[in-house]
Order: structure tokens, then C-alpha cells, then sequence
């Protein structure tokens, strides 16, 4: 299955694949210490973190299991984030989630919930999930707001990667 939004837009987004030469335009998320604020794993620098993000984006991408999607703003054609659908295993059972990441000057502008939207959108139109899950940590507001603007609500809570999680899922219509 195609969980890529290659080529789809939104009102505001456009999705394409990442690129290696996004790298330096993305560093600027890991080098922010509320991107990973949240998050319990090994300390390294923000360059390790993004070659290893970098590193499962087109691993994903070449077994088939989703992921993220640059996300470019049309006014500007800059890059301003990271969206996507992705398979993933919690609790040992496997799930479809919508990923997202801004980059620290667009946040709170409405990015996320618009790109978090149009997958939501996309994997109900190509009936690629009965349901989607998003996996956010549980002290992070933002993302959480972002899933309830999105139609989900809080399903369970769970720990997920050494890290104490909300699920939260929205059921196709």
C-alpha cells in the first residue's frame, strides 16, 4: 500500500518526499530542546538525532511502512515541517498513525492540525486503516490539541518507547 502523501496538498501545505538534502533545513528541530523535550532516549547531538531521524524516514520509505512527509508552505515553497502516516507496533498490535513535527518557527500557526488533517483524510479516502492512532507523550499539550482538532480522542495510555504515552484514535466514518 502507498501511505505517502506524495504530491497531495493542502490549503495551505504541500507534501513531498524528504529529501537528503533536507537535512540542514530540518537540524534546526533537533537543535530545539522542546522537540525532544518530551521524549527519554539516549543523549547525542542534534546532528546525530537528525541523521538518525533521517535514517528511519527512508528506511520506512524503502520497506513500506509509511512516513514522513516534508511539509512545504505554498507562500513561501520553505520547508516548515514533517507529517505523515506511519505503521507502527504498540502493545504488540500493529496501528497506523499520523505523525507530526513542526519546525520551531511554525509552530502554533495552525500547520500540524491542517497536515495532521489531510492525512487523516487520505487514509480514510484510500481505506488504508479502519482507524488512526496518534502516539503522544503524555506532558505534551500541543500535539494532544493538535489530535483533538483532528477529531481523535484519547483512547488508552500506555508506555511506548521507554516514554508514558496517550493514544489517541479517530474511527473512519
Amino acid at each position: 500500500m502507498n501511505y505517502l502523501l506524495t504530491g497531495e496538498e493542502s490549503k495551505r501545505l504541500k507534501f513531498r518526499n524528504i529529501l537528503d538534502t533536507d537535512f540542514e533545513q530540518w537540524l534546526p528541530f533537533h537543535q530545539d530542546p522542546a522537540s525532544s523535550s518530551h521524549w527519554i532516549g539516549e543523549s547525542v547531538t542534534a546532528t546525530e538525532a537528525c541523521q538518525k531521524w533521517f535514517d528511519k524516514v527512508f528506511y520506512r520509505y524503502s520497506h513500506n511502512l509509511g512516513g514522513m512527509n516534508a511539509l512545504l508552505e505554498k507562500s513561501s515553497g520553505k520547508l516548515i515541517g514533517q507529517c505523515g502516516l506511519l505503521i507502527q507496533t504498540v502493545d504488540g498490535v500493529q496501528e497506523l498513525e499520523i505523525g507530526y513535527s513542526l519546525l520551531p518557527a511554525y509552530r502554533n500557526k495552525g500547520f500540524a492540525t491542517e497536515a495532521a488533517q489531510k492525512c487523516k483524510e487520505y487514509a480514510f479516502e484510500h481505506k488504508l486503516s479502519p482507524s488512526l492512532i496518534s502516539i503522544i507523550h503524555i506532558e505534551n499539550k500541543a500535539s494532544q490539541n493538535v489530535a483533538i482538532k483532528n477529531g481523535m480522542i484519547r483512547d488508552r495510555s500506555t508506555i511506548y518507547n521507554q516514554n508514558p504515552v496517550y493514544i489517541y484514535r479517530v474511527f473512519s466514518k
